[in-house]
């Protein structure tokens, strides 16, 4: 397995198939250009096999920490530590980057998502609670 920073919009479509939904153009050239914005992916015989994205966040109390946004695996390559390398990687990136943690979200009931970030090094974070506001994409 080989874990790549992906920067061109080629290597995203290519992956399509770990994100939720196709990428669009657009969206992923402004993901691509922002340098606080990291998306790695990791490959098998030269097979998008998974993929992480990280969004590093600055505060000015706090200093900047890692959001890992989105982590996804091919379901052909789930069970053999492509998610946990992924993971491990953004954590490697985070670092090197002077960030002074990372994060993620995932759903409780998760519990492939919560063993890999647990495999990973992630503890959960007792107390918190999660709310969202959604918007109309226009």
């Amino acid at each position: 397995m080989e874990i790549r920073r992906v920067t061109e919009v080629e290597a995203v479509d290519a992956a399509g198939h770990l994100f939720d939904t196709a990428p669009g153009r657009k969206a992923t050239e402004r993901f691509l250009t922002d340098e606080r914005h990291h998306l790695l992916i990791a490959y098998v015989d030269d097979v998008p096999a998974g993929m992480v994205t990280g969004v590093e966040m600055t505060h000015p109390d706090k200093g900047t920490e890692m959001f890992l946004y989105e982590l996804g695996v091919d379901e052909s390559f789930r069970g053999r530590g492509v998610g946990r390398a992924l993971v491990s990687a953004l954590a490697d990136l985070s670092r090197a980057r002077g960030c002074y943690g990372l994060w993620t979200i995932t759903d409780e009931e998760n519990a492939a998502a919560l063993a890999t970030y647990r495999r990973a090094g992630g503890a959960p974070e007792a107390g918190q609670v999660v709310l969202t506001w959604t918007f109309d994409r226009r």
